[in-house]
Parts: structure tokens; C-alpha cells; sequence
């Protein structure tokens, strides 16, 4: 263990040498290893951390929420059977009711429609709003929360009062000096009192937020407005424990039931979730991390072609060192090992600076943009390990060809 240990020194100092007297030679050969590193693991966190922002998004989103909609959300492409779906029925409150009394896997159901209205409160007037049409129970299948006020009551919502709560930002336009909880605001021509402000809470990942946004009791837009044709959604959430393919597979049930399908029909409509979105993801990333490691794998090939003609050098300037080495009993093994461990410590050194760069990266593009940007502690074991890996595929036929060395001829040598 000793002997190991003063190897791995000696061979730590020998690198540093390769470093100090040639400069020039070894920095150009490691500019390789560190581009190569840099590269890769810069996409990898890149993936890592918009990932991580997407994930976290379709959580508040509703990962284990189901949308039962008219039309599926993966759209496109020239055998889009787009006339078959148009035929379709919409959902209906009533549906959203029947779903309720039949399904044992769900633990919440909502209705949604949105609409886009002017809101005005006496002169300013904020234009194309969205305004969100929902059933009591929305806040607890996609849950949101309030800065000021409160929810709608149980009577509210069933008895379609003219009550509002609004987004962060259409509040601030519509009320810039003043607290909007009691105010009256006109939508539909009709005045609804705002009962709620929600915390502002900035553009998601998909360019979406509440903040410019209003809710409004289902049974009071359904005496202004006709819910039918505006692609209402029935969202379902599944109990804790239970997976989104099971809850799928009550749900697709429940609603065969409920529309009257007979075994052999088709299904006339959508059941929509998060890892749809999840999944183009995955595949753009698969594209993206492909390119990453193809420009990286180039930059690691070309320095594991300079680590390697250091090495050949390296052996040929101490191939008296190594005579005498192997004269005093030294194994083949160890000059094998000696060599070896040298070329893996001046890649990693490439390496190390490769990561450095990319957690400067990091941490400006975190401090100066919303985007925070991380390097996992899984990305640098990754980086450290590929150097390594380099270090030793480059390394190990110069340190074959100083291990069979000959000790006599070795001597001689005056290199």
C-alpha cells in the first residue's frame, strides 16, 4: 500500500514536470481534453437543469392529473385525422358528475373553459384576458396560490355568484394604486366583485402563467356564455399512490359508460397528460446530447492523441531512469503502472479545468438570468471519469512499450 501510494506521488510529480518544462507541447495537448470535457458536460447541465425546471413546471401543472378533452394534444402531420376529431362530442359538466359517482382511483374533479374577454374597472380596461371558467373544486386539482382574499365558497360556486379572482398582473393594470379585494370589475357587461388576488408567479417554461389571467364560477359564465363549443376539459386527479395509467384505464371506462360505447366503437374522446410533453422532451434532448457527445468525442480524440505522444516522449526521455528502475527490481507491472498513472493525471488535469469553465458558466448565466443553471455533482463524476478513461486508453501503449523495456539496453541509452 506504501509502495502504491509513493507511485501515485512519484508519478503526480513526474505530470507536473511535463507540465513546467513543456509548456507549450503539454497546454495544447490538454486544450483537447478540456474542450472535450467542456463540451459534454456543459450540455449534460444544460439538460440537467432545464429538465429539472420542466419537471418541476408540469408538477404544478398536474403530473398525476388527466385532461378529458375533444381533441388530442399531439397534433400534426399530413395523416392527421383532424376531420374525425372535429366530429367528436365536448365534455360536460354532466360527464364531470357521472365521472365523480363512478370512479374509485380519483381523488378530484374539476371542469374548465377559457375564454378570452375584456375586464374593465371605470376607464382602464385590460384587453383579451384570459378568463378561466371553473367548478369549485379546481383549486384542489390544480392547486394555486393566493396573495390577498380567498377562494370561492361552496355556495358561490354552486349558486353562480358574480364573484372574481384575479392574476397578479391584470390586477396591478387594473387597480395600479389601490387594493382590488371589494372592488367591482365589468366582464360579459356584468359587474363581479373580486374576492382574490393570486401570488405572481413569472412565465413557466412553456411561456404560460396565471398572471394575466381571471377565474369565474362555472354556473355563473354558463348564463353568459354558451360552455358547449369552447372546448371545455374535465381534469381528474388520481389518489395518492395510484398511476396515471391506471387512473387512465378507470377513466377510459368510466367514459365508454357514460357516452354509451359499444365494445368494438372508438373511443369519441381524448384522455391528454403531462408526459406527453415529458416525452418530446426526452427525444429533443436525445438529439441535442448526440451532437454534445459527437463535438466533444472529436476534442477528446484529438487530445488523446497529444496525452498519448506525451507519453511516447516522456518514455523516451527516461529510458535510462527506467533501465535502472528495473535493474533495482522493479516489476514490469510497475513501470506499467508508473506510466499509466501519469497519462491519468494530465488528462484529468484537462478535465478539471473543462469543469471549472463550466461551472463559471454556471454560475454566471444562474446570477444574471432566471435560468438556474447547476452542475451536478453526477455531471463532474462524469467528466473526472471520462479524462481518466481518456488518460488510460491514451496512455497505455507508451507505458506497454517502457514496462518491456530491456534494463540493459535501457542503460545504455543516452537519450
Amino acid at each position: 500500500m506504501i509502495v502504491l501510494a509513493r507511485l501515485i506521488i512519484e508519478s503526480f510529480r513526474f505530470a507536473i514536470t511535463a507540465l513546467v518544462v513543456n509548456k507549450v507541447r503539454t497546454l495544447l495537448s490538454l486544450l483537447g481534453i478540456t474542450i472535450g470535457i467542456f463540451s459534454i458536460i456543459s450540455v449534460f447541465s444544460v439538460f440537467d437543469s432545464l429538465e429539472k425546471e420542466i419537471r418541476s413546471q408540469i408538477d404544478t401543472l398536474g403530473d398525476n392529473v388527466l385532461f378529458v378533452q375533444k381533441w388530442p394534444w399531439m397534433m400534426g402531420g399530413k395523416d392527421y385525422p383532424w376531420w374525425k376529431y372535429w366530429q367528436r362530442p365536448e365534455t360536460s359538466m354532466r360527464e364531470m358528475k357521472e365521472l365523480e359517482e363512478r370512479m374509485t382511483s380519483a381523488d378530484g374533479f374539476a371542469f374548465m373553459v377559457g375564454v378570452n374577454r375584456d375586464i374593465s374597472y371605470f376607464n382602464t380596461t385590460v384587453s383579451n384576458s384570459q378568463i378561466n371558467i371553473v367548478s369549485h373544486d379546481f383549486a384542489r386539482v390544480l392547486p394555486f396560490e393566493l396573495a390577498n382574499g380567498r377562494y370561492f365558497t361552496q355556495l358561490e360556486s354552486q349558486s353562480g355568484r358574480n364573484v372574481i379572482i384575479l392574476g397578479a398582473e391584470l390586477a396591478e393594470s387594473l387597480f395600479p394604486n389601490a387594493d382590488p379585494i371589494g372592488k367591482e370589475v365589468k366582464v360579459y357587461g356584468l359587474r363581479l366583485n373580486v374576492i382574490g388576488v393570486l401570488v405572481k408567479e413569472g412565465d413557466n417554461i412553456f411561456g404560460k402563467s396565471n398572471d394575466k389571467s381571471a377565474f369565474v364560477p362555472v354556473n355563473f359564465a354558463r348564463n353568459v356564455v354558451d360552455l358547449r363549443n369552447l372546448g371545455p376539459t374535465i381534469l381528474v386527479r388520481g389518489k395518492p399512490g395510484i398511476t396515471n395509467d391506471q387512473l387512465k384505464d378507470e377513466l377510459i371506462g368510466c367514459m365508454r359508460s357514460i357516452r354509451k360505447l359499444k365494445p368494438s366503437a372508438e373511443e369519441n374522446f381524448a384522455i391528454n397528460q403531462m408526459d406527453i410533453i415529458t416525452k418530446g422532451f426526452d427525444a429533443f434532448f436525445g438529439v441535442v446530447a448526440m451532437v454534445g457527445w459527437i463535438i466533444g468525442g472529436f476534442s477528446l480524440l484529438v487530445g488523446g492523441f497529444g496525452i498519448a505522444n506525451i507519453m511516447f516522449v516522456s518514455v523516451k526521455e527516461r529510458t535510462n531512469q527506467i533501465g535502472i528502475q528495473k535493474s533495482l527490481g522493479a516489476k514490469n507491472f510497475f513501470i506499467l503502472l508508473q506510466f499509466l498513472i501519469e497519462a491519468i493525471f494530465l488528462s484529468v488535469m484537462g478535465g478539471i479545468v473543462g469543469l471549472a469553465i463550466v461551472f463559471g458558466l454556471s454560475v454566471l448565466i444562474s446570477s444574471t438570468t432566471s435560468f438556474p443553471m447547476i452542475l451536478t455533482f453526477g455531471n463532474i463524476a462524469l467528466g473526472l471519469s471520462v479524462s481518466a478513461l481518456i488518460g488510460l486508453a491514451s496512455g497505455f501503449i507508451p507505458a506497454y512499450s517502457a514496462s518491456r523495456l530491456d534494463p540493459v539496453e535501457a542503460m545504455r541509452s543516452n537519450f
